[in-house]
């Protein structure tokens, strides 16, 4: 059995960065915002309204996903308008949808002498 090494070593500062970037992912209500924005942009009152939650709440995720530069803002007139502009940010989020399908199982080759897999891991709540 050969072991595979990545290529090239990964710094301490990338592994706290990237986990601090899954963290901002991991809340529910922060992916939801993160997954509209992902392919348009929108005001704080239209992302509530979109994603099932209020203003304050959705307002406070927005605060948070910016701070950690996932979400850039842009002034239009009197609103704010939200948008994810990093493309590796997109791509994460595309693919982590490509793998879960809609039922919350794991998406992939389907075996009928299996049922469909569940995530070996009990969402958090948020």
């Amino acid at each position: 059995m050969t072991s595979s090494v990545p290529s090239q070593a990964v710094t301490e500062a990338q592994l706290n960065a990237a986990a601090a970037t899954f963290d901002m992912l991991s809340a529910p209500s922060r992916l939801h915002l993160v997954w509209l924005l992902a392919s348009c942009e929108y005001d704080v009152s239209t992302l509530a309204e979109l994603s099932g939650s209020n203003v304050p709440a959705a307002s406070q995720h927005l605060a948070k996903l910016r701070a950690a530069g996932i979400v850039t803002a842009r002034r239009d007139g009197r609103r704010q308008l939200y948008r994810v502009e990093d493309p590796h940010i997109l791509e994460v989020v595309e693919q982590m949808f490509s793998h879960i399908a809609p039922d919350g199982t794991l998406a992939g080759q389907s075996d009928v002498r299996r049922p469909p897999r569940q995530p070996r891991f009990e969402p958090s709540p948020v």
